[in-house]
């Protein structure tokens, strides 16, 4: 065993504590190690994966240094609508890459077996399916589609193709999301009945208030291929660019940024293939600045008994102006325990908690309204009934898991995508699974602005 072995084993023997030693099994930190051991192996140049990234903003810089972490994998060319951006990437990645403003470019160039769709939430789907035809490998942010009627030809091109296609919702790669899934299907909180999930932040940036270059303006921006595919013919705006995220012609709003987030992960682990009832509320409460989508907004969310799970309901909320602070948590709630996921998947909590044999007698109980003669009476014939170990709830030891501090999730997600191009086994994420999340978190949104519950066919993945 390797010292690098050993250190990380012993890491995470000292931050994990089951209940069961069937429970304990090392998988994923073997799938781990194979990773960090093939990270050293030199790569030929045969083997080597180019790649491109379509949108240089905040997550496109952060995916492509997440690609490279991967070895064996090159960056080619840049495309981006702000040309300071393109310097910008010249300046990180090299001066030889290759950098345009047209998407199309990328796409003709046959040195790129890969690129990263990291745009705006309008662009996602068009692009992707234009790259998976012309024979590369995509990884596209979240949510894969902007709206709900583009998803099922995504899934159809990408079936047609055959090409490796992952979705960029990168926490269901995390070590941690895996022990999590490997626990609750041993039955570690019972059944399932619902899950409290949350994104809690309180701070300008968190509210998508970015940062604007000093030189924006349409001499430095390509606003009208901004506008995208239906072609809008709204005048340029620096905000609706560079914070995108805010206006619903651009993006998808919190529903479809971190509502989509919560619904991954809940489905990886539930193996959930969707919910049938959306029904969601919010409003722009604090960030008053011009943007069209809520700053604050909650889902109540039915999934129906199903072969993978039983009955339960999901609440999802996001509030931008949270005196809480920045907190992200993910409750999965069963009949004998819950899971407590936190952050980006860095780690969980297991609680445990079994109801008694017995029902329960007195205390905030009818029990002593009754004469006394028939209290004295239930009491016996109680006692006769259950034991006193009946009696007594059950408290069972937790679980506590935490990712080495090392650990990126994001990382995994990209060699995860990498792996399955060299190797084509299924990745993570694929797009139906994508789809299954995305749909129900932009339902929230058809929720919130028709004012009506949206009714969903998981089976189908169609609007009913």
């Amino acid at each position: 065993m390797s010292s690098n072995r050993r250190k990380f084993i012993k890491q995470l023997g000292s931050t994990i504590m089951l209940t069961s030693a069937s429970l304990a099994s090392f998988a994923e930190v073997e799938a781990y190690e194979k990773r960090k051991l093939f990270a050293e192996k030199r790569i030929s140049p045969s083997d080597k994966i180019r790649i491109a990234t379509i949108g240089m903003g905040i997550m496109g810089f952060n995916d492509t240094r997440a690609a490279l972490a991967a070895p064996g994998v090159e960056l080619v060319a840049v495309c981006d609508l702000y040309q300071g951006r393109l310097q910008r990437a010249k300046e990180v990645f090299g001066i030889g890459i290759f950098t345009t403003n047209d998407y199309k470019e990328i796409l003709a160039r046959k040195d790129i077996d890969a690129v990263i769709v990291a745009t705006s939430d309008n662009w996602h789907s068009q692009i992707s399916i234009e790259a998976m035809r012309k024979g590369k490998a995509v990884y596209s942010e979240k949510p894969m589609v902007q709206s709900i009627s583009e998803g099922l030809e995504e899934i159809w091109v990408q079936k047609e193709t055959k090409a490796v296609f992952q979705v960029g919702s990168q926490r269901i790669s995390s070590i941690a999301f895996k022990k999590a899934k490997e626990l609750y299907q041993a039955g570690a909180i019972g059944q399932i009945n619902s899950v409290e999930a949350a994104f809690n932040r309180q701070d300008a940036l968190g509210a998508w208030q970015y940062t604007i270059p000093l030189d924006a303006s349409t001499q430095t921006v390509w606003w009208d291929r901004f506008q995208g595919k239906e072609k809008l013919k709204l005048a340029y705006e620096s905000n609706r660019f560079f914070r995108w995220r805010n206006y619903k012609e651009y993006g998808t709003g919190v529903a479809g940024d971190l509502f989509v987030h919560l619904l991954t992960g809940i489905h990886f682990i539930t193996n959930s293939r969707g919910p049938d009832k959306i029904y969601a509320i919010g409003g722009t409460y604090y960030w008053k600045d011009g943007r069209n989508v809520p700053d604050v907004m909650s889902a109540v969310i039915n999934y129906p008994e199903t072969p993978e799970h039983a009955p339960f309901q999901a609440t999802l909320r996001v509030n931008f102006i949270s005196g809480e602070g920045d907190r992200t948590v993910t409750k999965i709630i069963g009949s004998e325990g819950v899971i407590e996921l936190s952050g980006e998947g860095e780690g969980f909590t297991i609680r445990k908690n079994k109801l008694p044999a017995a029902p329960g007698i007195g205390g905030w109980d009818s029990f002593s309204t009754y004469p006394e003669d028939m209290q004295k009476a239930l009491m016996d014939d109680y006692n006769k009934k259950y034991s006193a170990a009946d009696q007594q709830r059950v408290q069972l030891p937790g679980v506590t898991f935490e990712a080495p501090a090392d650990y990126s999730a994001h990382n995994e997600h990209l060699a995860n995508f990498f792996d399955a191009i060299r190797t084509k086994k299924p990745v993570v994420e694929d797009a139906e699974f994508g789809f299954r999340a995305a749909a129900p978190a932009l339902a929230c949104n058809d929720s919130y602005f028709q004012n009506k519950v949206i009714n969903w066919d998981a089976n189908q993945m169609k609007l009913k």
